[in-house]
C-alpha cells in the first residue's frame, strides 16, 4: 500500500508539473489572486473617459490606529502607477507593508495591462493625465499621493502641474521618462541606433527586454512570465505605436520639472538602470532641489519589483514625514 501511495503521489505531482509548464494559463488567474491577498488587495473595474479601467484596491480599510501611531495621513490615499508596457500587478509586493495603513490603489493605465486599449484614442502624456482625472473622480477621490514609475512616474508629476490642488505628494519609485542623462544610458544608445528596446516582437527580444530592465531578477512564476510574453508578442504593433507616440518629445518632464517643487517629492533611482542612467539624478537635483532623492545601489529599473520591501520603506518614510509640520519633517528625514 505504501508503495502505491507513493506512486499515485509521484504521477500527482509529475502531472501538476505538466500543466504548469504546459498549461500555464491554468495558473496564471490564482497565482495573482494568491499574491494580491497577501497584500489585502483585490481586482474591481470601473469604466471612466471612454475605457473599462482595471485596478487594485485595498479589500479591508486601513487600520486608523496604525496610521495614526506612525504619524501618517491615512485618509488621503495611495495611488500608484506602472510604466510603458507594465501593469498593475507589479505593485503588489510594494504594496504589502502599506496597505495596513493606507488606501492603496493600483491601476492598469488605460491602454496597458486590462484596461481597455483602443485604436481611435491617444495615449500621450497629456491624455493619461486628463484619464488619471476622469479615474479619480469615478472613485470620488479629491486628493492622493501619487507615485510611479518610469512613465507612471512622469504621469504623477505632469498630473500634479495641472491639477495641483489633488495631489498631496509625488513619488518616482525607479527613474522616470523623460530626463536627460549626461551619460546616455543603455537604452538610449539602441533608441539613438533606431530601436524600440521595449517594443518585443518576438522570444529573443522579450528576453533583452528583461534583461534591460532587470538588474536583480525578481522570480516570477512560469504561468505569470509566459503570460507578459504572449501580451508583448500579441501587442506588438500596437505596442508600437505607444511608443512612437511617447518618444515624440523624449524629454517632456525635463521641460517642466523644475514646477513641481511646490509638491513633496521622493526620487528612488536604480544606481544600476540600463533603461535611465543614474547619472539623470544630476539633472533631476538641478532642477528640484529640496527633493528628497536617493540611488538605490545595485537595482535597475525596476525597484518596486527588484528591492519592494526596501522600497516601500523608503517610500513610508517619505509620507510620515509629508505628513508631519514642514519645520521637523526635513530634520527627521535627514536623521534617516
Amino acid at each position: 500500500m505504501k508503495r502505491i501511495a507513493i506512486s499515485v503521489a509521484t504521477a500527482l505531482i509529475l502531472g501538476t508539473a505538466g500543466l504548469y509548464y504546459g498549461a500555464p494559463s491554468l495558473f496564471k488567474e490564482p497565482l495573482l489572486r494568491a499574491n494580491r491577498h497577501l497584500s489585502g488587495l483585490e481586482e474591481k473595474t470601473t469604466n471612466a473617459a471612454m475605457h473599462t479601467i482595471h485596478y487594485l484596491d485595498n479589500s479591508t480599510p486601513p487600520n486608523p490606529a496604525l496610521a495614526v501611531d506612525s504619524g501618517a495621513d491615512a485618509g488621503t490615499p495611495v495611488v500608484l502607477l506602472h510604466g510603458i508596457f507594465a501593469e498593475k500587478d507589479h505593485w503588489v509586493d510594494f504594496a504589502r507593508p502599506l496597505t495596513g495603513q493606507y488606501r492603496v490603489i493600483a491601476p492598469d493605465i488605460a491602454g496597458f495591462g486590462e484596461s481597455t486599449r483602443r485604436d481611435d484614442q491617444a495615449y500621450d502624456y497629456a491624455a493619461q493625465a486628463t484619464r488619471l482625472a476622469a479615474f479619480l473622480d469615478v472613485l470620488g477621490l479629491a486628493q492622493v499621493h501619487l507615485a510611479g514609475n518610469s512613465m507612471g512616474g512622469t504621469i504623477a508629476a505632469l498630473f500634479a502641474l495641472r491639477y495641483p490642488e489633488r495631489v498631496a505628494s509625488v513619488a518616482f519609485i525607479g527613474a522616470p521618462h523623460g530626463i536627460r542623462s549626461p551619460q546616455p544610458s543603455t537604452m538610449d544608445r539602441l533608441i539613438d541606433a533606431g530601436q524600440r528596446p521595449l517594443v518585443a516582437h518576438d522570444a529573443t527580444a522579450f528576453k533583452a527586454m528583461m534583461e534591460l530592465v532587470f538588474e536583480k531578477r525578481p522570480f516570477l512564476p512560469y504561468p505569470i512570465l509566459h503570460a507578459s510574453e504572449q501580451d508583448a508578442l500579441r501587442n506588438a504593433a500596437s505596442n508600437t505605436r505607444l511608443w512612437d507616440a511617447q518618444l515624440k518629445d523624449r524629454y517632456l518632464l525635463e521641460q517642466h520639472l523644475a514646477r513641481l517643487q511646490q509638491h513633496p517629492t521622493l526620487v528612488l533611482w536604480g544606481d544600476s538602470d540600463r533603461v535611465f542612467d543614474r547619472s539623470g539624478l544630476q539633472t533631476v537635483q538641478k532642477l528640484l532641489p529640496q527633493a528628497h532623492i536617493a540611488a538605490l545601489p545595485g537595482i535597475g529599473h525596476l525597484p518596486m519589483m527588484e528591492a519592494p520591501a526596501d522600497t516601500a520603506q523608503r517610500y513610508a518614510r517619505f509620507l510620515e514625514q509629508s505628513s508631519a509640520p514642514q519645520a521637523a519633517k526635513h530634520a527627521h528625514f535627514n536623521k534617516k
